[in-house]
């Protein structure tokens, strides 16, 4: 075989190739998110001489979590992902931005939430989200939150929050709505503990 032979059937492959690799399914119709029940409003910035300064940092997830998918309880040994549900990014991601949203509506601190600003906060919040998912078993919706706060002192506090959305069908619409709903409770009670030094 020539080599201009060779150079002639080069490109005639690479067009059969896509017939035979698959590079994804279909994308999905639509993608789910988390939006803040309160938001700050437009207007002058905030001066952390004013007001204490709130650093939401990095939140971990186990692996379940470290997915675009929705997990799903289907009993104490075993996971499954909701069938169409893929979130717009990954869960930590979305709930540490509602969590710092969520406490910046309130008004009474300056939030920052990344790590390299971490440095000017007075207070900071880290934590892990152990469960944003959906319980099949009771037709739940569930957010839980391990939350890490540590004082200018150095001083270390910790403690869970969870939310439950119950009655929830097992279908795209309904669990997303029912974790926004829960992650919303969630993070009021963390602005509220944080709120309280």
């Amino acid at each position: 075989m020539t080599i201009t032979t060779r150079s002639l059937m080069l490109p005639a492959l690479l067009l059969a190739l896509p017939g035979c690799i698959s590079l994804g399914g279909e994308p999905p119709a639509s993608l789910l998110t988390l939006s803040p029940a309160a938001t700050a409003p437009a207007g002058p910035g905030v001066s952390g001489a004013q007001r204490p300064v709130i650093a939401v940092l990095t939140i971990d997830t186990p692996a379940k979590l470290d997915v675009l998918r929705v997990p799903v309880a289907v009993s104490e040994t075993e996971l499954a992902y909701l069938q169409e549900a893929f979130w717009v990014e990954k869960p930590a991601r979305l709930f540490r931005r509602l969590v710092g949203e969520t406490i910046r509506a309130r008004g009474n601190a300056m939030v920052v939430d990344g790590d390299d600003t971490a440095t000017l906060a007075t207070m900071t919040l880290r934590g892990t989200l152990i469960d944003m998912g959906y319980d099949a078993q009771n037709s739940q919706a569930i957010v839980r939150f391990d939350a890490v706060k540590i004082g200018k002192d150095g001083a270390v506090t910790t403690r869970r929050f969870e939310a439950r959305e119950a009655g929830i069908p097992a279908e795209t619409k309904a669990v997303g709505a029912a974790l926004n709903g829960a992650a919303n409770k969630v993070a009021a009670e963390v602005a509220d503990w944080v709120a309280g030094g």
